[in-house]
């Protein structure tokens, strides 16, 4: 193919510009592709080609042949798609998420060539540190919504964006491009019939169906029926070659055109080549994953048409990019909802009450004062997987159906739509089982992290308070999991009084946050006088701990899911005429430090928690004590294998972390006259 040598879409002169170009035919409007779109469609893929091919041989690696074979969707999508270069996060855009991310690449070039950025910059700085044009997508990026790679994710990223958009009121659509490798994944399967059920029609879902994957032909290393599997589920399959445009354009238009109809939503299985562009490459899956040596490039410069003088700057590119990265981009915005809080609710301290009720009553208050059912209301989502009952978000149900999305068992695809709604401004909360929630989802919920999405879970059934279900259902890990991940925080409320105050915290406060909670009733906690502890004038502190009773000699520091079993240990205690200090940590944050300093006072501390001990709150606690120079004995109660199935209070004695525990530990500290030296930790 021979390129016009006044064509240069790289420098959007006078002679062209892709970014007016295309303005009239935004959002699918042509019947068909005019001549002239499809005329410069066919240059741009061209050029993209070589693009793709400088930056992933300029960087020594990435993925080109999945790149070249996924093209001509993103240049339908981003040329043609309604979105502004100019302004690339306009509220009304259409959304555009990469679940094959490693087809980086690709996405980079077509938006550059679009006016979103300019492409020489992704040529010389792909997969550079520091540089924003990241080995995988990245919203760093403008035009990229979703930072994706982990496979299987996509689509039920994209589910999220809409039901973010049915809550928000708008209208725009939602494209996910898949590869056909990643079908496998049984996250997809939960999404679709997710979007199947709801009829999200405004939901198109691309698959780039080249057949091959990193370690050959897809039919050999997991055979599938791709098409069967999308229609059985009841979407829409349409089967074309991806190559052609005109092709791809009918049934990208007739896809969007059925947005708010009663049309399943529709997915188009587009047949292309790895490596289409250059022959020597195509239909190879070994460039699935490896960078052409510079020779091939230049290679491909001439199989491709890129012949004009200057085109092959390999070695400036080379070069220049010794000099590190020069290129900043405007940050990804956050949009965070404005949530009135409402009044608190106070439980009377001779009634047993549960934490998830507490919960479940916070949730609709939020609700009701938010005005989350008018339209000019905060737009507010629950998601659930067919648990309401247990998780006590059924009321809510009941007051807002509309705003409750019941996505069935399916917790893997729940958790990132649930973040990718959140992103969108949408105040959103999922409420699970915390072996599901939290044990189950890990991966998603650090995608969610990476995304800055705002997701409140709130946790149920969790440690060994879960009881009766027993050792597969014991979430011990929701401390170490939830730190693992940098924007997570993490809440432990010590009775229905304070999970109410922590629930309306969480709401107004932006950024993902992780309620646990266990399973049993219990009185809420009392102060010294006999009323509600965390009552009326309670304030919660994020970051604060709480001091639930004053003594001197030892510290009994509980994690506050068990704070009523340290409340038990320290009125037995005192029938005895000992008097500990027991403080109650709701906020698994970074200690402050007078908390510190006051847990650490007597030198002798009784850690307690519903959590596996080697990776919990005394863990934690020691290192932090140690950091500020603060030494202690140190006798950590915890979970130290699974537990047996039975009630929440015999598996606590059974275990070790109850009230008799409690007693126990303290009395050993007290018979030992010991004076720990200065960082000296000694722990049991």
């Amino acid at each position: 193919m021979s390129m016009d040598s006044n064509f240069d879409p790289s420098s959007f002169g006078s002679n062209w510009d892709a970014k007016a170009f295309f303005k009239n035919d935004r959002g699918f409007v042509a019947d068909k592709l005019s001549e002239d779109v499809k005329e410069k469609l066919t240059m741009l893929g061209a050029y993209a080609r070589g693009s793709i091919i400088k930056m992933t041989t300029n960087a020594g690696s990435g993925h080109p042949g999945g790149s070249m074979s996924s093209l001509e969707m993103y240049l339908l999508l981003y040329s043609l798609a309604k979105l502004r270069p100019d302004e690339p996060r306009w509220e009304d855009r259409d959304r555009i998420i990469i679940s094959h991310g490693h087809t980086s690449p690709g996405a980079y070039s077509a938006l550059g060539y679009n006016g979103f950025f300019n492409v020489k910059d992704a040529e010389r700085e792909f997969r550079l540190a520091g540089s924003p044009f990241e080995g995988h997508v990245e919203r760093s990026v403008p035009g990229i919504e979703w930072d994706s790679g982990n496979l299987g994710q996509g689509l039920s990223a994209a589910c999220g964006k809409a039901v973010a958009a049915k809550a928000l009121g708008k209208s725009f659509h939602t494209f996910v491009i898949m590869g056909d490798g990643e079908q496998q994944k049984g996250q997809i399967a939960e999404a679709r019939r997710f979007a199947a059920k709801t009829k999200l029609n405004s939901v198109t879902a691309l698959i780039d169906y080249n057949k091959l994957q990193i370690s050959g032909d897809i039919s050999d290393v997991m055979p599938q029926q791709i098409a069967a599997g999308w229609r059985s589920d009841g979407w829409n399959v349409v089967e074309v070659d991806g190559h052609d445009l005109d092709a791809l354009y009918a049934a990208l238009k007739t896809s969007y055109a059925a947005q708010g109809t009663d049309a399943a939503p529709t997915v188009i299985i587009a047949t292309t080549i790895m490596g289409k562009g250059y022959p020597a490459i195509e239909n190879d899956h070994n460039y699935h994953g490896a960078a052409l040596k510079p020779e091939q490039a230049r290679e491909a410069f001439v199989a491709l048409g890129l012949t004009a003088d200057g085109y092959d700057d390999l070695d400036k590119l080379a070069e220049t990019r010794k000099a590190g990265t020069s290129v900043t981009l405007p940050a990804f915005p956050t949009v965070e909802p404005k949530v009135k809080q409402g009044e608190p609710r106070t439980y009377p301290v001779d009634e047993k009450v549960d934490n998830r009720s507490a919960w479940g009553n916070a949730l609709v208050d939020i609700g009701k004062v938010n005005n989350i059912d008018k339209a000019d209301g905060l737009a507010c989502v629950v998601y659930d997987c067919d648990l309401a009952v247990s998780v006590k978000t059924g009321g809510f149900a009941k007051e807002f159906p509309d705003n409750f999305i019941q996505y069935g068992i399916a917790e893997h695809s729940t958790c990132t739509s649930a973040g990718a709604t959140s992103s969108e401004g949408v105040l959103t909360f999922w409420s699970d089982f915390g072996v599901f929630g939290v044990s189950e989802t890990y991966n998603q919920s650090r995608l969610n992290d990476i995304n800055h999405a705002n997701l409140k879970i709130a946790c149920t059934h969790c440690g060994l308070d879960v009881g009766e279900d027993g050792k597969t259902h014991q979430c011990i890990d929701y401390f170490a999991l939830s730190r693992s991940v940098f924007g997570w925080r993490l809440f432990t409320p010590a009775d229905p009084n304070q999970t109410d105050r922590i629930v309306r915290h969480i709401s107004s406060t932006y950024g993902n946050a992780l309620i646990v909670m266990g399973r049993s009733k219990m009185n809420p906690i009392s102060a010294p006088d006999g009323s509600a502890l965390f009552g009326t004038d309670y304030k919660f502190q994020a970051g604060r701990t709480d001091l639930i009773r004053d003594g001197r000699g030892v510290t009994v520091f509980c994690a506050g899911n068990v704070a009523a079993e340290g409340v038990a240990a320290y009125e037995a205690l005192h029938a005895e005429g000992i008097d500990v200090r027991l403080i109650s940590s709701a906020h698994w944050a970074d200690f402050h430090e007078a908390d510190l300093e006051r847990i650490a006072e007597f030198g002798k501390i009784v850690t307690v928690e519903d959590h596996n001990v080697n990776t919990g709150i005394g863990v934690s606690l020691s290192s932090e004590l140690f950091a500020m120079g603060l030494s202690a004995e140190i006798i950590k109660l915890g979970v130290r294998e699974y537990g047996p199935s039975g009630k929440a209070t015999d598996v606590y004695k059974l275990m070790g972390i109850d009230s008799g525990a409690i007693v126990s530990a303290v009395k050993t500290l007290l018979t030992q006259d010991s004076t720990p030296s200065k960082n000296a930790m000694a722990s049991a």
